[in-house]
Protein backbone atom coordinates (compact mmCIF):
# COMPACT_ATOMS: atom_id res chain seq x y z
CA UNK A 1 0.00 0.00 0.00
CA UNK A 2 1.42 3.35 -1.00
CA UNK A 3 1.67 6.25 1.43
CA UNK A 4 -0.51 8.35 -0.88
CA UNK A 5 -3.36 5.84 -0.79
CA UNK A 6 -3.18 5.60 2.99
CA UNK A 7 -3.41 9.40 3.29
CA UNK A 8 -6.46 9.45 1.01
CA UNK A 9 -8.01 6.60 3.02
CA UNK A 10 -7.48 8.54 6.25
CA UNK A 11 -9.11 11.57 4.65
CA UNK A 12 -12.13 9.46 3.61
CA UNK A 13 -12.46 8.04 7.13
CA UNK A 14 -12.34 11.57 8.54
CA UNK A 15 -15.08 12.70 6.17
CA UNK A 16 -17.25 9.73 7.17
CA UNK A 17 -16.80 10.49 10.88
CA UNK A 18 -17.68 14.16 10.34
CA UNK A 19 -20.64 13.16 8.16
CA UNK A 20 -21.99 10.78 10.81
CA UNK A 21 -21.56 13.42 13.50
CA UNK A 22 -23.44 15.97 11.38
CA UNK A 23 -26.28 13.52 10.71
CA UNK A 24 -26.69 12.04 14.20
CA UNK A 25 -26.29 15.19 16.31
CA UNK A 26 -29.55 17.13 16.14
CA UNK A 27 -28.02 20.52 16.91
CA UNK A 28 -25.01 20.05 14.63
CA UNK A 29 -23.90 23.31 12.99
CA UNK A 30 -24.98 24.40 9.53
CA UNK A 31 -23.49 26.88 7.11
CA UNK A 32 -26.36 29.35 7.52
CA UNK A 33 -26.72 28.81 11.28
CA UNK A 34 -30.17 29.25 12.78
CA UNK A 35 -32.45 26.74 14.43
CA UNK A 36 -32.18 22.97 13.86
CA UNK A 37 -34.63 21.32 11.52
CA UNK A 38 -38.10 20.09 12.29
CA UNK A 39 -37.51 16.37 12.87
CA UNK A 40 -35.67 14.18 15.38
CA UNK A 41 -32.35 14.28 13.48
CA UNK A 42 -32.53 18.00 12.91
CA UNK A 43 -33.06 17.62 9.15
CA UNK A 44 -35.15 20.36 7.59
CA UNK A 45 -38.30 18.99 6.01
CA UNK A 46 -40.59 20.70 3.54
CA UNK A 47 -44.37 21.03 3.64
CA UNK A 48 -45.10 17.66 2.10
CA UNK A 49 -43.02 15.83 4.73
CA UNK A 50 -43.54 17.82 7.93
CA UNK A 51 -47.00 19.23 7.28
CA UNK A 52 -47.76 22.92 7.30
CA UNK A 53 -49.44 25.64 5.31
CA UNK A 54 -48.98 27.32 1.94
CA UNK A 55 -50.38 30.86 1.68
CA UNK A 56 -50.66 33.04 -1.41
CA UNK A 57 -51.08 36.83 -1.02
CA UNK A 58 -51.83 39.42 -3.65
CA UNK A 59 -50.22 42.83 -3.38
CA UNK A 60 -52.27 45.97 -4.02
CA UNK A 61 -49.79 47.83 -6.22
CA UNK A 62 -52.18 50.75 -6.77
CA UNK A 63 -51.07 52.26 -3.46
CA UNK A 64 -47.29 52.28 -3.85
CA UNK A 65 -47.03 55.88 -5.07
CA UNK A 66 -43.82 56.67 -6.91
CA UNK A 67 -42.04 53.49 -5.79
CA UNK A 68 -41.48 50.86 -8.48
CA UNK A 69 -43.56 47.68 -8.30
CA UNK A 70 -40.43 45.49 -8.20
CA UNK A 71 -38.98 47.44 -5.26
CA UNK A 72 -42.30 47.37 -3.39
CA UNK A 73 -42.61 43.59 -3.86
CA UNK A 74 -39.03 43.00 -2.79
CA UNK A 75 -39.52 45.18 0.30
CA UNK A 76 -42.70 43.31 1.22
CA UNK A 77 -40.97 39.94 0.84
CA UNK A 78 -38.01 41.07 2.96
CA UNK A 79 -40.31 42.26 5.74
CA UNK A 80 -42.42 39.07 5.64
CA UNK A 81 -39.22 37.05 5.86
CA UNK A 82 -38.06 38.95 8.94
CA UNK A 83 -41.46 38.61 10.58
CA UNK A 84 -41.77 34.89 9.93
CA UNK A 85 -38.20 34.22 11.06
CA UNK A 86 -38.78 36.17 14.27
CA UNK A 87 -42.04 34.29 14.81
CA UNK A 88 -40.04 31.06 14.91
CA UNK A 89 -41.35 29.29 11.81
CA UNK A 90 -38.80 26.66 10.77
CA UNK A 91 -37.58 26.88 7.17
CA UNK A 92 -40.26 29.18 5.81
CA UNK A 93 -40.04 29.96 2.10
CA UNK A 94 -41.14 33.34 0.75
CA UNK A 95 -41.13 33.76 -3.03
CA UNK A 96 -42.62 36.04 -5.67
CA UNK A 97 -45.28 34.59 -7.97
CA UNK A 98 -45.96 36.54 -11.14
CA UNK A 99 -45.84 40.33 -10.83
CA UNK A 100 -48.06 40.92 -7.79
CA UNK A 101 -48.33 37.73 -5.72
CA UNK A 102 -46.27 36.39 -2.83
CA UNK A 103 -46.17 32.72 -1.83
CA UNK A 104 -45.41 31.92 1.81
CA UNK A 105 -44.58 28.30 2.74
CA UNK A 106 -44.76 27.53 6.47
CA UNK A 107 -43.50 24.00 7.22
CA UNK A 108 -44.50 22.63 10.62
CA UNK A 109 -46.59 25.66 11.57
CA UNK A 110 -49.40 25.01 14.04
CA UNK A 111 -51.00 28.37 14.85
CA UNK A 112 -51.83 29.28 11.26
CA UNK A 113 -54.24 32.10 12.09
CA UNK A 114 -51.63 33.89 14.19
CA UNK A 115 -49.09 33.53 11.39
CA UNK A 116 -51.58 34.93 8.87
CA UNK A 117 -52.26 37.93 11.10
CA UNK A 118 -48.52 38.48 11.55
CA UNK A 119 -47.74 38.26 7.83
CA UNK A 120 -50.56 40.44 6.53
CA UNK A 121 -50.62 43.32 9.00
CA UNK A 122 -49.18 46.61 7.77
CA UNK A 123 -48.07 47.61 11.29
CA UNK A 124 -48.58 51.36 10.88
CA UNK A 125 -47.63 52.78 14.29
CA UNK A 126 -48.85 56.29 15.11
CA UNK A 127 -48.74 58.48 18.20
CA UNK A 128 -51.77 60.68 18.88
CA UNK A 129 -53.10 62.96 21.57
CA UNK A 130 -56.59 64.01 22.55
CA UNK A 131 -58.18 67.08 21.05
CA UNK A 132 -59.25 69.63 23.70
CA UNK A 133 -61.76 72.49 23.59
CA UNK A 134 -61.15 76.02 24.83
CA UNK A 135 -62.07 74.95 28.37
CA UNK A 136 -59.48 72.20 28.44
CA UNK A 137 -61.96 69.35 28.13
CA UNK A 138 -61.54 66.47 25.62
CA UNK A 139 -63.59 66.87 22.44
CA UNK A 140 -65.91 63.89 21.96
CA UNK A 141 -67.28 62.36 18.80
CA UNK A 142 -70.92 61.43 18.19
CA UNK A 143 -70.45 58.17 20.12
CA UNK A 144 -69.05 59.93 23.16
CA UNK A 145 -65.46 58.82 22.55
CA UNK A 146 -62.54 61.24 22.66
CA UNK A 147 -61.18 62.45 19.32
CA UNK A 148 -57.51 61.70 18.78
CA UNK A 149 -55.30 63.86 16.55
CA UNK A 150 -51.72 63.17 15.40
CA UNK A 151 -49.00 64.13 17.87
CA UNK A 152 -46.65 66.52 16.14
CA UNK A 153 -43.45 68.42 16.73
CA UNK A 154 -41.18 70.67 14.72
CA UNK A 155 -38.09 69.44 12.87
CA UNK A 156 -36.10 71.87 10.76
CA UNK A 157 -38.99 74.30 10.83
CA UNK A 158 -41.54 71.74 9.59
CA UNK A 159 -44.48 70.39 11.60
CA UNK A 160 -44.02 66.62 11.62
CA UNK A 161 -46.15 63.79 13.04
CA UNK A 162 -44.48 61.15 15.20
CA UNK A 163 -44.91 57.68 13.63
CA UNK A 164 -43.22 54.30 13.65
CA UNK A 165 -40.84 55.35 10.89
CA UNK A 166 -38.72 57.12 13.52
CA UNK A 167 -38.23 53.93 15.57
CA UNK A 168 -35.00 51.98 15.72
CA UNK A 169 -35.21 48.22 15.17
CA UNK A 170 -34.54 47.53 18.85
CA UNK A 171 -38.07 47.03 20.14
CA UNK A 172 -38.36 44.22 22.67
CA UNK A 173 -40.69 42.82 25.29
CA UNK A 174 -39.97 43.89 28.87
CA UNK A 175 -41.90 43.49 32.11
CA UNK A 176 -43.06 46.25 34.44
CA UNK A 177 -41.15 46.10 37.74
CA UNK A 178 -44.10 46.19 40.13
CA UNK A 179 -46.85 44.35 38.25
CA UNK A 180 -44.75 42.16 35.88
CA UNK A 181 -47.12 43.24 33.11
CA UNK A 182 -45.64 42.83 29.60
CA UNK A 183 -44.62 46.02 27.81
CA UNK A 184 -42.88 46.80 24.54
CA UNK A 185 -39.78 48.92 24.93
CA UNK A 186 -39.23 51.30 22.00
CA UNK A 187 -36.32 53.54 21.03
CA UNK A 188 -36.35 56.50 18.63
CA UNK A 189 -33.71 57.74 16.26
CA UNK A 190 -32.38 61.29 16.58
CA UNK A 191 -35.30 62.95 14.75
CA UNK A 192 -37.85 60.82 16.58
CA UNK A 193 -36.23 61.69 19.89
CA UNK A 194 -36.70 65.42 19.14
CA UNK A 195 -40.36 64.90 18.31
CA UNK A 196 -40.97 62.65 21.32
CA UNK A 197 -39.38 65.15 23.68
CA UNK A 198 -41.48 68.01 22.34
CA UNK A 199 -44.67 65.94 22.59
CA UNK A 200 -44.06 64.64 26.11
CA UNK A 201 -43.10 68.16 27.23
CA UNK A 202 -46.47 69.39 25.98
CA UNK A 203 -48.45 66.59 27.63
CA UNK A 204 -46.58 66.57 30.95
CA UNK A 205 -47.87 68.85 33.73
CA UNK A 206 -46.20 67.70 36.95
CA UNK A 207 -44.98 64.52 38.60
CA UNK A 208 -47.88 62.49 40.08
CA UNK A 209 -50.35 65.03 38.69
CA UNK A 210 -53.75 63.81 37.57
CA UNK A 211 -53.69 66.61 35.00
CA UNK A 212 -51.01 64.87 32.92
CA UNK A 213 -52.40 64.14 29.47
CA UNK A 214 -52.37 60.74 27.76
CA UNK A 215 -50.38 59.82 24.68
CA UNK A 216 -52.34 57.48 22.45
CA UNK A 217 -50.45 54.69 20.69
CA UNK A 218 -52.25 53.42 17.60
CA UNK A 219 -51.44 50.39 15.49
CA UNK A 220 -53.21 50.34 12.13
CA UNK A 221 -55.64 53.01 13.41
CA UNK A 222 -56.54 50.89 16.44
CA UNK A 223 -55.81 52.25 19.93
CA UNK A 224 -53.31 49.95 21.63
CA UNK A 225 -52.70 51.92 24.82
CA UNK A 226 -53.02 55.49 26.10
CA UNK A 227 -50.66 55.92 29.06
CA UNK A 228 -50.46 59.28 30.79
CA UNK A 229 -47.22 61.14 30.30
CA UNK A 230 -45.73 61.36 33.80
CA UNK A 231 -42.26 62.50 32.72
CA UNK A 232 -40.54 64.31 29.88
CA UNK A 233 -39.00 61.67 27.65
CA UNK A 234 -36.82 61.82 24.59
CA UNK A 235 -35.15 58.76 23.08
CA UNK A 236 -37.20 55.86 24.49
CA UNK A 237 -40.48 54.78 26.01
CA UNK A 238 -42.77 51.79 26.54
CA UNK A 239 -46.09 50.62 25.11
CA UNK A 240 -48.36 49.21 27.79
CA UNK A 241 -51.76 47.55 27.98
CA UNK A 242 -50.79 44.42 26.04
CA UNK A 243 -50.97 40.70 26.65
CA UNK A 244 -47.70 38.78 26.34
CA UNK A 245 -48.71 37.39 22.94
CA UNK A 246 -49.69 40.85 21.69
CA UNK A 247 -46.42 42.31 23.00
CA UNK A 248 -44.35 39.65 21.21
CA UNK A 249 -46.17 40.19 17.92
CA UNK A 250 -45.98 43.98 18.20
CA UNK A 251 -42.23 43.90 18.88
CA UNK A 252 -41.72 41.76 15.76
CA UNK A 253 -43.86 44.07 13.63
CA UNK A 254 -42.13 47.22 14.84
CA UNK A 255 -38.66 45.78 14.24
CA UNK A 256 -39.49 44.51 10.76
CA UNK A 257 -41.23 47.70 9.73
CA UNK A 258 -44.42 48.43 7.89
CA UNK A 259 -45.22 46.62 4.69
CA UNK A 260 -44.55 48.95 1.75
CA UNK A 261 -47.60 47.60 -0.06
CA UNK A 262 -50.94 46.31 1.33
CA UNK A 263 -51.52 42.57 0.95
CA UNK A 264 -54.86 41.01 0.05
CA UNK A 265 -55.54 37.53 1.30
CA UNK A 266 -54.43 34.92 1.67
CA UNK A 267 -56.24 34.30 -1.61
CA UNK A 268 -55.06 30.67 -1.48
CA UNK A 269 -54.47 28.53 1.57
CA UNK A 270 -53.34 24.91 1.33
CA UNK A 271 -52.85 22.85 4.47
CA UNK A 272 -50.84 19.62 4.54
CA UNK A 273 -51.58 17.12 7.31
CA UNK A 274 -48.41 16.10 9.23
CA UNK A 275 -49.73 12.52 9.24
CA UNK A 276 -49.56 12.45 5.44
CA UNK A 277 -46.00 13.73 5.63
CA UNK A 278 -44.99 11.04 8.14
CA UNK A 279 -46.49 8.36 5.89
CA UNK A 280 -44.56 9.78 2.91
CA UNK A 281 -41.28 9.64 4.87
CA UNK A 282 -41.97 6.05 5.92
CA UNK A 283 -42.69 4.91 2.35
CA UNK A 284 -39.69 6.83 1.01
CA UNK A 285 -37.37 5.16 3.52
CA UNK A 286 -38.69 1.73 2.56
CA UNK A 287 -38.26 2.49 -1.15
CA UNK A 288 -34.75 3.83 -0.58
CA UNK A 289 -33.65 0.83 1.52
CA UNK A 290 -35.08 -1.71 -0.94
CA UNK A 291 -33.45 0.08 -3.87
CA UNK A 292 -30.09 0.32 -2.07
CA UNK A 293 -30.13 -3.38 -1.11
CA UNK A 294 -30.97 -4.45 -4.68
CA UNK A 295 -28.17 -2.28 -6.08
CA UNK A 296 -25.67 -3.71 -3.60
CA UNK A 297 -26.74 -7.28 -4.38
CA UNK A 298 -26.37 -6.66 -8.11
CA UNK A 299 -22.95 -5.05 -7.75
CA UNK A 300 -21.61 -7.84 -5.53
CA UNK A 301 -23.00 -10.67 -7.68
CA UNK A 302 -21.90 -9.24 -11.02
CA UNK A 303 -18.63 -7.46 -10.13
CA UNK A 304 -17.61 -9.56 -7.11
CA UNK A 305 -14.92 -7.87 -4.99
CA UNK A 306 -14.95 -4.49 -6.80
CA UNK A 307 -18.74 -4.53 -6.45
CA UNK A 308 -18.41 -5.04 -2.69
CA UNK A 309 -15.95 -2.14 -2.51
CA UNK A 310 -18.30 0.02 -4.59
CA UNK A 311 -21.16 -0.89 -2.22
CA UNK A 312 -19.05 0.28 0.73
CA UNK A 313 -18.35 3.48 -1.20
CA UNK A 314 -22.08 3.79 -1.83
CA UNK A 315 -22.83 3.66 1.90
CA UNK A 316 -20.17 6.32 2.48
CA UNK A 317 -21.79 8.32 -0.28
CA UNK A 318 -25.16 8.15 1.51
CA UNK A 319 -23.65 9.30 4.81
CA UNK A 320 -21.90 12.24 3.15
CA UNK A 321 -25.06 13.19 1.26
CA UNK A 322 -27.17 13.33 4.42
CA UNK A 323 -24.41 15.26 6.17
CA UNK A 324 -24.32 17.81 3.34
CA UNK A 325 -28.11 18.14 3.38
CA UNK A 326 -27.93 19.11 7.03
CA UNK A 327 -24.79 21.24 6.73
CA UNK A 328 -25.91 23.44 3.81
CA UNK A 329 -28.83 23.02 4.90
CA UNK A 330 -31.24 21.58 2.31
CA UNK A 331 -34.99 21.54 2.96
CA UNK A 332 -36.02 18.01 2.02
CA UNK A 333 -39.25 17.46 0.12
CA UNK A 334 -40.70 14.25 -1.27
CA UNK A 335 -39.37 15.02 -4.79
CA UNK A 336 -36.08 15.92 -3.12
CA UNK A 337 -35.86 12.43 -1.63
CA UNK A 338 -36.62 11.06 -5.11
CA UNK A 339 -33.70 13.11 -6.44
CA UNK A 340 -31.48 11.66 -3.70
CA UNK A 341 -32.46 8.09 -4.59
CA UNK A 342 -31.97 8.80 -8.29
CA UNK A 343 -28.49 10.16 -7.58
CA UNK A 344 -27.59 6.76 -6.09
CA UNK A 345 -28.22 5.36 -9.54
CA UNK A 346 -25.82 7.93 -10.98
CA UNK A 347 -23.17 6.85 -8.47
CA UNK A 348 -23.62 3.20 -9.46
CA UNK A 349 -23.59 4.11 -13.15
CA UNK A 350 -20.13 5.62 -12.79
CA UNK A 351 -18.85 2.48 -11.06
CA UNK A 352 -20.33 0.28 -13.79
CA UNK A 353 -18.44 2.22 -16.48
CA UNK A 354 -15.20 2.02 -14.50
CA UNK A 355 -15.48 -1.67 -13.61
CA UNK A 356 -16.27 -2.70 -17.18
CA UNK A 357 -13.09 -0.96 -18.28
CA UNK A 358 -11.21 -2.63 -15.41
CA UNK A 359 -12.43 -6.08 -16.50
CA UNK A 360 -11.37 -5.41 -20.09
CA UNK A 361 -7.85 -4.55 -18.96
CA UNK A 362 -7.64 -7.64 -16.75
CA UNK A 363 -8.86 -9.87 -19.60
CA UNK A 364 -6.09 -8.38 -21.76
CA UNK A 365 -3.59 -9.83 -19.29
CA UNK A 366 -2.54 -6.64 -17.52
CA UNK A 367 -1.68 -6.63 -13.83
CA UNK A 368 -4.15 -5.21 -11.33
CA UNK A 369 -2.14 -2.03 -10.75
CA UNK A 370 -1.96 -1.29 -14.48
CA UNK A 371 -5.59 -2.35 -15.06
CA UNK A 372 -6.84 -0.04 -12.27
CA UNK A 373 -5.09 3.05 -13.58
CA UNK A 374 -5.81 2.34 -17.25
CA UNK A 375 -9.44 1.41 -16.58
CA UNK A 376 -10.16 4.50 -14.53
CA UNK A 377 -8.39 6.78 -17.01
CA UNK A 378 -10.26 5.38 -20.01
CA UNK A 379 -13.63 5.51 -18.24
CA UNK A 380 -13.07 9.06 -17.01
CA UNK A 381 -14.26 10.98 -20.14
CA UNK A 382 -17.60 9.12 -20.18
CA UNK A 383 -18.05 9.50 -16.42
CA UNK A 384 -17.18 13.20 -16.59
CA UNK A 385 -19.52 13.96 -19.48
CA UNK A 386 -22.53 12.16 -17.98
CA UNK A 387 -22.10 13.97 -14.68
CA UNK A 388 -21.59 17.40 -16.25
CA UNK A 389 -24.71 17.07 -18.42
CA UNK A 390 -26.71 15.87 -15.41
CA UNK A 391 -25.57 18.88 -13.35
CA UNK A 392 -26.52 21.26 -16.19
CA UNK A 393 -29.98 19.67 -16.27
CA UNK A 394 -30.29 20.17 -12.51
CA UNK A 395 -29.36 23.84 -12.82
CA UNK A 396 -32.03 24.37 -15.49
CA UNK A 397 -34.63 22.51 -13.38
CA UNK A 398 -33.79 24.60 -10.33
CA UNK A 399 -34.06 27.84 -12.31
CA UNK A 400 -37.44 26.83 -13.75
CA UNK A 401 -38.67 25.78 -10.29
CA UNK A 402 -37.62 29.15 -8.89
CA UNK A 403 -39.43 31.02 -11.67
CA UNK A 404 -42.60 28.96 -11.11
CA UNK A 405 -42.32 29.19 -7.30
CA UNK A 406 -42.36 25.40 -7.12
CA UNK A 407 -40.16 24.29 -4.19
CA UNK A 408 -40.74 20.62 -4.99
CA UNK A 409 -39.06 21.03 -8.38
CA UNK A 410 -36.27 23.02 -6.75
CA UNK A 411 -35.84 20.36 -4.09
CA UNK A 412 -35.58 17.60 -6.68
CA UNK A 413 -33.04 19.57 -8.73
CA UNK A 414 -30.96 20.55 -5.70
CA UNK A 415 -30.71 17.10 -4.14
CA UNK A 416 -30.05 15.45 -7.49
CA UNK A 417 -27.39 18.04 -8.34
CA UNK A 418 -25.60 17.58 -5.01
CA UNK A 419 -25.87 13.83 -5.40
CA UNK A 420 -24.43 13.84 -8.91
CA UNK A 421 -21.47 15.98 -7.83
CA UNK A 422 -20.82 13.78 -4.80
CA UNK A 423 -21.17 10.58 -6.86
CA UNK A 424 -18.25 11.80 -8.96
CA UNK A 425 -16.16 12.04 -5.78
CA UNK A 426 -17.42 8.64 -4.63
CA UNK A 427 -16.52 6.83 -7.85
CA UNK A 428 -13.28 8.56 -8.76
CA UNK A 429 -11.79 8.99 -5.28
CA UNK A 430 -13.41 6.57 -2.82
CA UNK A 431 -13.90 3.49 -5.02
CA UNK A 432 -10.59 4.03 -6.79
CA UNK A 433 -8.73 4.25 -3.48
CA UNK A 434 -10.39 1.09 -2.20
CA UNK A 435 -9.39 -0.85 -5.35
CA UNK A 436 -5.85 0.56 -5.26
CA UNK A 437 -5.45 -0.80 -1.73
CA UNK A 438 -5.80 -4.32 -3.17
CA UNK A 439 -2.70 -3.91 -5.36
CA UNK A 440 0.13 -6.03 -4.01
CA UNK A 441 -2.12 -8.21 -1.86
CA UNK A 442 -2.87 -11.90 -2.37
CA UNK A 443 -6.26 -11.19 -3.91
CA UNK A 444 -4.78 -9.13 -6.75
CA UNK A 445 -3.96 -12.30 -8.70
CA UNK A 446 -7.33 -13.93 -8.07
CA UNK A 447 -9.15 -12.88 -11.26
CA UNK A 448 -12.52 -14.52 -10.44
CA UNK A 449 -12.81 -12.13 -7.49
CA UNK A 450 -12.89 -9.34 -10.08
CA UNK A 451 -15.52 -11.04 -12.27
CA UNK A 452 -12.93 -12.20 -14.80
CA UNK A 453 -12.51 -15.86 -15.72
CA UNK A 454 -9.08 -17.44 -15.39
CA UNK A 455 -7.22 -17.74 -18.71
CA UNK A 456 -7.44 -21.20 -20.24
CA UNK A 457 -4.40 -23.43 -19.77
CA UNK A 458 -2.70 -24.34 -23.08
CA UNK A 459 0.06 -26.83 -23.84
CA UNK A 460 2.29 -27.25 -26.87
CA UNK A 461 1.91 -30.63 -28.58
CA UNK A 462 4.95 -32.39 -29.86
CA UNK A 463 5.03 -34.04 -33.21
CA UNK A 464 5.76 -37.72 -33.10
CA UNK A 465 8.34 -38.76 -35.55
Amino acid sequence: MSRRNLIILAFIVLLVVLGLAEVLVKNAPSVTGGNPGNNTLGMRLGLDLSGGTRLVYQADLSQIGNESAADAMKGAMDIITRRVDAYGVSEATIQKLGSNQIVVQLPGIRDVDAAIALIGTTAQLEFKEMEYDSSGNPVLDSSGNPIWIPSTGVINGNVTALTGQYLKSTSKVVFETNTSAPEVSIEFNSEGAQLFQQITTRLFVATDSTQNKPLGIFLDNQLVSDPKVNAILSSSGVITGLTLSEANSLAIELNSGALPVPLVGPIERTTVDPTLGADSIHKSLIAGMVGLILVIVFMVVYYRLPGALASAALIIYGILMLGLFKLIPVTLTLPGIAGFILSIGMAVDANVLIFERLKEELRAGRTLSVAVETGFNRAWPAVRDTHVTAIISCIVLYWVGSALVEPRMQGFALTLGIGVALSLFSAVIVTRTFVRLLVGTNVSENLPLFGVAKPAQTSNSKEQG
